[in-house]
């Protein structure tokens, strides 16, 4: 059982729908989300989608009011210039967007993104006023030789922002082999990991860990959501496939309703 059982932590359901959507879908996914969200009149969680950087002006206009957030998948670590191609936290910020997903596995390995560099695109998005959700975790290889805790410890060491504390920031944990593969680790497995990133955190944020919201995502779907939030380390959800259906996304955010 977790120490921090008795913290209090606003859940978090990031929808991460990749490199997906027209502007014509996107909008139209948005505004179910929203109509939902807004039906719940005082929702208990955060909901926040985050949709390919043509189309965050377009949902964040469609979700303006409701309570629904917009966030990015990616950043740079320069906040203008000559760099043909990227994004910056502070332009999707003028957008509308609030989050912005950094370190994301598809970002580390098809493009070769550090640790350093997830830092500084971090840093630079906590200077937009965008609260990164710093995406960890380990590879099927790293998983099957039992590294999985050294692998997402030297993560959270050096992918943390320095000026990082735990309400600024939110920490994904993605085990890469279970990203869209239907495989999950168990829930044992999932609760120690949250727990060993929330220590470690603990000693790289301002302030200490207890605050940090920590999500999970790798296969997340309907029937397995409320498994997974029940747990006391796991605040919230980063779904992937499964965020680009209205009926499914809003069965997985359902879950994250807490029966206080």
């Amino acid at each position: 059982m977790s120490m921090n059982t008795r913290v209090k932590r606003r859940s978090l359901v990031v929808g991460n729908w990749k490199m997906n959507g027209t502007r014509a879908e996107g909008v139209a996914l948005a505004a179910a989300l929203a109509a939902n969200y807004t039906a719940l009149h005082e929702p208990s969680f955060d909901l926040v989608l985050c949709p390919p950087a043509t189309l965050v002006d377009a949902v964040a206009a469609t979700v303006a009011g409701s309570g629904v957030a917009v966030g990015g998948q990616n950043s740079s670590r320069h906040p203008k210039g000559a760099y043909t191609g990227d994004i910056s936290a502070w332009g999707l910020a003028d957008l509308g967007a609030r989050y912005v997903i950094l370190g994301h596995s598809e970002r580390r390995i098809g493009h070769g993104e550090s640790d350093e560099l997830v830092k500084a695109k971090a840093s630079a998005a906590l200077q937009a006023g965008l609260t990164p959700i710093i995406c960890v975790g380990e590879s099927a290889e790293e998983h099957e030789h039992g590294k999985t805790l050294g692998v997402v410890a030297r993560q959270i060491a050096e992918s943390l922002p320095d000026a990082a504390t735990a309400e600024s920031i939110v920490v994904a944990y993605e085990p890469i082999w279970a990203i869209g593969t239907g495989l999950v680790p168990t829930l044992d497995g999932i609760e120690a990991v949250h727990a060993v990133i929330r220590a470690d955190a603990g000693l790289v944020l301002q302030g200490g860990a207890a605050a940090l919201r920590i999500v999970y995502g790798g296969s997340v779907k309907a029937d397995n959501a409320h498994a997974f939030l029940s747990l006391d380390d796991v605040d919230g959800a980063l779904v992937g496939g499964a965020s680009l259906n209205a009926d499914d996304f809003w069965a997985i955010a359902k879950a994250a309703i807490k029966d206080d």
